[in-house]
C-alpha cells in the first residue's frame, strides 16, 4: 500500500510503502547516440523513447563516478537507481537520455561535475534532445549525479533545462568524491525543481535532515516541493549504494511514477 502526495515548499510528502516485488519492465531499446559538445570532445548517452509521442524528455545522472563506458558492451552503474530504471521513465511518456562521462574524462567524473565544461555538455544533450521532440526537457539526477544536474542548471541561462529534479542530493562532501552541491550556485537556480529524498537514507553524504537547508537554497525555482519516500525493501547493499534506501529500493515503481507525475504535471502549458 502506498500513500503520496505532493505539498508546498519545505513540506515534505511521505511515501509510505510495503515492500513490492520488482516487476519486470518491458525493456525497450537503447539508441546509443554520440554528439559533438566541445571542441574535439564527443558526449555520448542512452537514448530510449516512448510508445507514444513524448509529453517531456528527461536527462538522467548516474551517481558514483558517472562513467558508464557506453560503448565498451558493457553498461557501467548499470545497478543505478536513475540508470536501471530508464525503461520506465520512458513508459510514462518520457522521451529519455542517459548520459555518459564524456569523451575526454574516460576515468569519471570525478573533479568535473561543477565546471561549465560540464555543464557546456549537458547543453548539448539538451539541444539533440529539442531537436527530437519540441517537449520541455528536464533534468534528472541521483546521488552524485545531483551536482551534475544542479551545475548545468544554475549555469546555463540559455539553452538550459526546463525543469529540474535531484534525488538523493549530495549535500556533504565524501573523502572518494569531495563535490556536492554545496559547490553550485543553487540560487542562480530558476526553474521548477522537485527534491526527492527516501527518509531511511543512511549515507553520510545525502542525509535527509540537510533536504529543509537543501530546499531554502532553492529559494529562487519558480516552483520547488520535497518528496519524501519510506520503507521499501530491506537493504542489500551499502548505504551509500543503489540497493538501499539511497536508491530507492524496492520503490522503483513507485518513485519514477511520482517523478514523471510531477514533471508532466509541471509541464504542461
Amino acid at each position: 500500500m502506498i500513500r503520496a502526495a505532493l505539498r508546498p515548499a519545505l513540506a515534505a510528502v511521505v511515501a509510505g510503502a510495503l515492500l513490492v516485488a520488482g516487476a519486470r519492465v518491458g525493456r525497450a531499446a537503447d539508441d546509443l547516440r554520440t554528439i559533438p559538445s566541445r571542441p574535439g570532445v564527443t558526449q555520448s548517452f542512452l537514448l530510449v523513447r516512448p510508445a507514444e509521442r513524448p509529453t517531456a524528455a528527461v536527462v538522467l545522472f548516474t551517481g558514483g563516478n558517472g562513467a558508464l563506458k557506453l560503448g565498451t558492451g558493457r553498461l557501467g552503474l548499470g545497478g543505478n537507481f536513475l540508470v536501471r530504471n530508464r525503461a520506465r521513465f520512458a513508459e510514462h511518456g518520457l522521451l529519455v537520455a542517459v548520459v555518459d562521462a564524456p569523451s575526454d574524462r574516460p576515468d569519471g567524473l570525478d573533479g568535473f561535475r561543477t565546471t561549465a565544461a560540464h555543464a557546456d555538455d549537458v547543453r548539448a544533450v539538451i539541444a539533440a534532445l529539442r531537436e527530437d521532440a519540441a517537449v520541455p526537457v528536464w533534468l534528472v539526477g541521483t546521488s552524485m549525479g545531483t551536482v551534475s544536474a544542479a551545475n548545468a542548471a544554475a549555469r546555463l541561462s540559455a539553452g538550459g533545462p526546463d525543469g529540474l529534479v535531484l534525488t538523493s542530493t549530495v549535500t556533504r562532501q565524501g573523502r572518494e568524491r569531495p563535490e556536492s552541491v554545496g559547490d553550485v550556485r543553487l540560487k542562480d537556480i530558476h526553474v521548477p525543481t522537485l527534491v526527492v529524498h527516501h527518509r531511511q537514507d543512511a549515507c553520510r553524504s545525502t542525509p535527509y535532515a540537510d533536504t529543509v537547508a537543501l530546499l531554502r537554497d532553492l529559494a529562487g525555482a519558480t516552483r520547488r516541493e520535497l518528496l519524501t519516500f519510506e520503507g521499501g525493501a530491506s537493504p542489500q547493499s551499502g548505504p551509500c549504494e543503489p540497493r538501499a534506501a539511497h536508491g530507492y529500493f524496492g520503490l522503483d515503481a513507485e518513485a519514477v511514477a511520482a517523478i514523471a507525475k510531477w514533471i508532466t504535471t509541471a509541464a504542461r502549458p
